[in-house]
């Protein structure tokens, strides 16, 4: 009895160290509620201005089960901003999908299908940093979790 719980003690303390040494296996997931901080402008991969959110200004990210949905509050703008779709985290890269968007919105989905980030996440936040045609930072949404 005492060889079988250490070996099963030597098993479990074995496939923690495989988890936390696999590159792969991701320690945060993005479930839940996230709010919108603010943003950062890139020069040559470096932040090079903060973008602070203004005037009663709101952005809200909820992923579920691969699912995403974000909403957009901007007093200064008639028009809604909202998109539904699905989300899949690989490789440090986040993708969304809609599937619908608020008018706006779907103006530019008509362009661009799949939208790609690289993923930074921290227990409490995380950040979507947007990549340009050369494959340097040109910006990111820096969210904190609500929920």
């Amino acid at each position: 009895m005492k060889t079988l719980v250490l070996t099963l003690l030597g098993i479990f303390s074995l496939l923690s160290i495989t988890e936390e040494n696999n590159p792969l296996v991701e320690p945060y997931n993005l479930e839940g509620v996230w709010e919108l901080q603010h943003q950062f402008l890139y020069d040559h991969n470096e932040v090079s201005d903060t973008v602070l959110n203004q005037n009663g200004y709101r952005q809200i990210k909820m992923y579920s089960k691969g699912k995403v949905m974000w909403t957009r509050f901007d007093p200064a703008d008639n028009n809604e901003w909202f998109g539904y779709g699905t989300y899949e985290v690989k490789d440090g890269m986040l993708q969304e999908r809609l599937e619908y968007a608020s008018g706006p919105m779907m103006k530019i989905v008509d362009t661009t299908k799949v939208f790609v980030f690289e993923l930074v996440m921290g227990e409490k936040s995380y950040q979507q940093i947007e990549l340009n045609k050369d494959g340097t930072y040109s910006r990111s949404e820096n969210y904190n979790k609500v929920e």
